[in-house]
């Protein structure tokens, strides 16, 4: 689509802001007012439209899709999408561990278990770790410490913890990123969640698509972060 428009701006009102293009707010794709909690979310949607050429490109607006998808889709009923994330909580990638005595579980207990702990620690909560691919569930008081938890999170907030649980298969990570400080901090996060893959690399050598697919993801779970911090911002 060609560009339409020349001017990109904000407006705010009643603790919502809104992005303008040649003064007129923006809409969702069901065309709802895209309204946001604080201005700084907005500009981050206003700099996606300023960065456009003469031709819109619909892969470079990561976070106007979250933010329409949060409005249009999750506020309808965000309890379904914590539900959604709680399905990670009994398959935790942090979680499932190679046998004792294999060499990667000593990897995964440097890298993952000061993870775990931190984050049991914070949310009061005790996790199983597992052995081996066989399943257990966890327990109904951690399932249900996690759901109280997603349940004080916005739909905005909820749409940056999907795209960050999806990509790393775990929520321990999501919920880990989404409270850290700096852009470092998720991506060590993010690094850690990818343990295995390294390791497998490490081991047999490294394929380039793969290398280029994972470069992929750990881009948009950045760009996730980035986008959940934001909504987090009072």
């Amino acid at each position: 689509m060609k560009r339409f428009y020349k001017e990109v701006g904000i407006t705010s009102g009643d603790d919502e802001w809104q992005v303008t293009l040649d003064g007129r707010g923006i809409k969702t794709v069901q065309g709802a007012p895209q309204l946001v909690p604080n201005e700084a979310l907005a500009k981050q949607l206003a700099a996606e439209w300023e960065a456009q050429g003469e031709k819109l490109d619909p892969a470079t607006f990561p976070l106007r899709d979250m933010v329409d998808y949060a409005l249009d889709v999750i506020s309808a009923d965000p309890a379904s999408l914590a539900e959604k994330l709680l399905t990670y909580g009994d398959t935790d990638t942090l979680l499932y561990r190679a046998d004792p005595d294999e060499p990667l579980h000593a990897r995964q207990m440097e890298v993952w278990e000061p993870i775990v702990a931190g984050f049991e620690a914070d949310m009061g909560v005790k996790l199983i770790r597992i052995s081996g691919i066989i399943h257990r569930p966890q327990s109904d008081e951690y399932m249900a410490a996690m759901r109280a938890h997603l349940a004080t999170l916005s739909p905005l907030t909820l749409a940056g913890m999907e795209v960050m649980t999806s990509l790393a298969a775990s929520l321990i990570t999501s919920t880990s990123a989404s409270k850290a400080a700096d852009r470092e901090s998720a991506l060590a996060l993010w690094r850690a969640a990818c343990l295995e893959e390294e390791w497998q690399a490490e081991l047999w050598g490294r394929d380039e698509e793969e290398e280029a697919r994972r470069a992929k993801r750990e881009a948009a779970f950045l760009k996730a972060y980035e986008a959940t911090r934001l909504t987090l911002i009072a």
